[in-house]
């Protein structure tokens, strides 16, 4: 049996010191979170080892008592310990976190009371150890954080989606079954220091998978940011960007798109005379009825302070329609909004490139901008 176990301790120490490796080359962990890693495998592995000397020297006549004495202080002492770095990798801070700090030191306060009065361990004669009248007492403390490191399983498990909290359960599942198993069936079955490793070791991919998952949620958040117009919450100019570089290749650009440009008609006037502000909203109330009018299969640009683009899939005939639906919108809004827009549709356009599609709707835009100012007789310097 002792080398046996001594060959599952040795594999376990070993699989601690591969976990070590695997930290110091994750560039993504902070030095701090390392630190917190190197901790929670160097207290399983000297626990592990205490356990171990307990076992390997009992019944040894050659080995002084007192380093028994010792041996299995330790052991009791940093047990407990070893599950709870567990939970000092979660980072959580709460009561509970308290609690179980609070009765770890109580735990290791008794122990070492208990080294020089007996009441967890009794030596006989032959350098052999047992239980001492008090050894309940350990096991309530032991029973007492595993309680603990549930909760505090189950409260970090809230961080995470919903569907993302099964491995976190069944990683705490397992340990309590490998404990549990050493525990109960006792004797040659040492199984709690094995399964604490691989717990550990199931913990590192659990913080790595999802921590890769937050810094893509992450990028995806900043990617929506800078693709979101800050003022209307159409497309941004960045987004205008990339989507006329995913229609840069030969033959990308498809037959049914068509090319909207759009500018407001006398921004520049209801700036100078009612501010700034009065123009955002004008700006705002113009998305507000492009929005309304394209719908399905388009996406909204704002390309600059009142200018907008559509690149929108329809058929070529639909788009003087599209023009017409978009003057009514701008009348019935509440407030004055008068828009310019001109289309071009690719159709017409054999082998043009997206880019130069936006120009011959934009030369449309200005040629129906024109006309609304000399039909209103405005003076085209305050646009």
């Amino acid at each position: 049996m002792s080398s046996y176990y001594s060959s599952i301790i040795i594999l376990s120490w070993l699989s601690l010191g591969i976990l070590c490796v695997l930290v110091h080359e994750n560039d993504r962990i902070s030095r701090k979170d390392k630190r917190l890693f190197y901790l929670t495998y160097l207290i399983i592995g000297v626990s592990a080892l205490a356990e171990w000397a307990g076992l390997m020297i009992s019944g040894n006549e050659s080995v002084p008592h007192w380093v028994l004495k010792l041996v299995k202080c330790a052991d009791y002492i940093l047990t407990p310990a070893a599950g709870g770095t567990l939970v000092g990798q979660m980072k959580l801070k709460n009561r509970w976190n308290k609690i179980l700090l609070g009765v770890l030191a109580v735990n290791a306060l008794f122990q070492m009371i208990s080294a020089f009065t007996g009441w967890m361990i009794i030596i006989d004669s032959h350098n052999q150890y047992v239980h001492g009248p008090l050894y309940f007492i350990y096991i309530i403390f032991y029973i007492i954080v595993i309680v603990l490191i549930i909760v505090q399983f189950l409260l970090y498990g809230k961080s995470f989606r919903k569907q993302n909290r099964l491995s976190l359960y069944a990683i705490i599942g397992f340990l309590l079954v490998g404990a549990g198993m050493q525990e109960v069936i006792g004797g040659s079955v040492r199984t709690a220091y094995i399964s604490l490793t691989i717990t550990a070791a199931m913990m590192f991919i659990h913080y790595t998978e999802f921590s890769q998952q937050r810094v893509d949620e992450q990028v995806l958040e900043q990617q929506i940011t800078i693709s979101t117009d800050a003022l209307t919450g159409m497309l941004s100019r960045h987004a205008y960007s990339q989507a006329l570089r995913d229609y840069s290749a030969p033959g990308a650009l498809p037959q049914d798109l068509v090319a909207f440009a759009v500018d407001i008609n006398d921004l520049k006037a209801v700036n100078d005379k009612q501010g700034h502000e009065a123009g955002d909203e004008l700006i705002r109330n113009a998305a507000f009825c492009l929005s309304n009018v394209f719908q399905e299969n388009s996406r909204i640009f704002r390309t600059g302070g009142d200018e907008f683009v559509i690149l929108s899939h329809m058929p070529k005939v639909q788009a003087d329609e599209t023009i017409r639906l978009l003057k009514e919108e701008t009348d019935r809004h509440p407030a004055e909004i008068n828009l310019a827009a001109g289309y071009a549709a690719a159709s017409d356009f054999p082998g043009i490139s997206c880019e130069k599609l936006i120009k011959e709707a934009d030369r449309e835009m200005y040629r129906a901008k024109d006309a609304w100012y000399i039909a209103t007789g405005r003076d085209r310097r305050h646009r």
